[in-house]
């Protein structure tokens, strides 16, 4: 986005842990353990030594409370200069993206020439919280010399079972209570988005980042891992290459009893962590690099949680494009994050309909139909999975390797988070 182009923020490279389902093979692997692993692969890549990352930038959503700013953990644990400075961004599944995007900016404000961005998430390693009621009972307790009798006082407080058991913390939105199964339900109802319409697009989600993994097109961006188990994970672990609809139909609605939203049609829960090394154009090329992709534009946009909270792409998409100045038919590849097929088909509908143009982007026309075969081309969140706060790095590192492999020029980006929150980036091949 920078107008001097020795200051542009270029994408160099990317690399991301395999994915994999929450509490299996990265069971052990914390989410720094997982950045760690993410950029210490991407170091050694790219052979950049560690000593010149000038800064880090991390997304992430489920942060340990214990050590909440990851990327300082990630510069000290690989021992990066002392002073590369590190600091954590959350946008909930946007978290990922925006790290990216604030490092470009950096960048480009002239902060930074090399710095590295990404997210990660352990779902496995979600901290359990204890009810509020046991944590102010017991606090007397932790801060003094407690007696017998205080223990009994403490304990006469609490409801056996539900003042003591903990709780894992639950993917619903804090303002309406809604989980994001309901609100994908909720979409799907609105914009007519049926049960096989949804099968069909998580099939073909699996189809493609099978034939992706098959083809050796991840090989560039996916780590091999080796875990505290000493087994080294090295593809994607939640990819099914032969899903099919006839399969998917089989499965129950998991959030309404005549529902159309299963576990087959959403993104499971996922272990991961993804990062992007970004440099200034001209730092770049100073060493050597050949830069892959930089940012035309980004957009992150906010709605009313109470209406559709997953729609958010389908206001941030055009309004990257409007940023860009460009149109859709401008476009080379739309990667859009795939919370729920319900989710992803809700925006594309939105952003085909007149009437969604006029009510919502203030607009005559609708900003218009996506091609299928430009559409999540290597598959998307419902079959690789999705770590919360990497999901957004991953999306980047596959779109810039695309372009630069196919020759193609421009790819645009659509995440939406919790909170009502969207984003958009439209990137452009170097």
């Amino acid at each position: 986005m920078a107008s001097d182009a020795a200051r542009r923020a270029v994408i160099v490279s990317g690399a991301r842990t395999p994915f994999v389902r929450a509490f299996t093979d990265f069971t052990r692997m914390d989410s720094i353990a997982l950045a760690d692993a993410a950029v210490r692969g991407l170091l050694e890549r790219t052979g950049l030594p560690g000593a010149q990352v000038q800064a880090i930038v991390w997304g992430g959503v489920i942060l340990p409370s214990a050590a909440p700013n990851i990327a300082r953990e990630i510069a000290l644990d690989l021992r990066l200069d002392p002073g590369c400075e590190g600091y954590t961004v959350t946008r909930a599944c946007a978290s990922g993206l925006q790290a990216v995007t604030s490092a470009a900016a950096a960048i480009e404000r002239g902060e930074y020439d090399i710095m590295i961005a990404g997210g990660s998430d352990s779902t496995s390693n979600a901290e359990v919280k204890l009810p509020q009621k046991l944590v102010h009972a017991g606090a007397p307790l932790a801060l003094g010399k407690p007696k017998v009798k205080d223990y009994l006082s403490a304990a006469a407080q609490l409801a056996p079972f539900t003042d003591i058991l903990p709780s894992r913390p639950k993917i619903a939105e804090r303002t309406t209570g809604e989980v994001m199964g309901e609100s994908a339900e909720k979409m799907a109802r609105i914009h007519g988005i049926g049960r096989a319409e949804q099968d069909e697009f998580a099939a073909r989600s699996h189809q493609r980042a099978a034939a992706a993994i098959a083809s050796g097109r991840f090989d560039d961006e996916v780590l091999r891992v080796r875990t505290p188990e000493g087994v080294d994970i090295e593809r994607d672990g939640l990819v099914r290459a032969d899903t099919s609809v006839e399969k998917l139909a089989k499965l129950k609605p998991v959030f309404a009893k005549e529902g159309t939203v299963t576990a087959g049609n959403a993104s499971p829960l996922t272990d991961g962590a993804s990062a992007v090394l970004l440099m200034s154009e001209q730092k770049a090329r100073e060493l050597g690099y050949r830069p892959l992709a930089a940012f035309r534009s980004w957009s992150y946009i906010s709605v009313d949680p109470t209406d559709q909270v997953l729609i958010g792409p389908a206001i941030s998409m055009p309004r990257a494009l409007d940023k860009a100045g460009m149109s859709l038919s401008d476009i080379d590849f739309v990667d859009i994050h795939e919370a729920f097929a319900a989710q992803t088909l809700s925006v594309l509908s939105a952003l085909a309909s007149d009437e969604w143009a006029k009510t919502r982007l203030d607009r005559d026309t609708a900003v218009g139909t996506v091609d299928i075969d430009k559409l999540n081309v290597h598959g998307g969140s419902v079959s690789l999975g999705h770590p919360f706060g990497a999901t957004g790095a991953r999306m980047v590192t596959t779109m810039a390797n695309e372009l630069a492999r196919t020759g193609k020029n421009t790819a645009l980006l659509g995440i939406c988070a919790a909170g009502g929150i969207g984003a958009s980036a439209v990137l452009e091949r170097v």
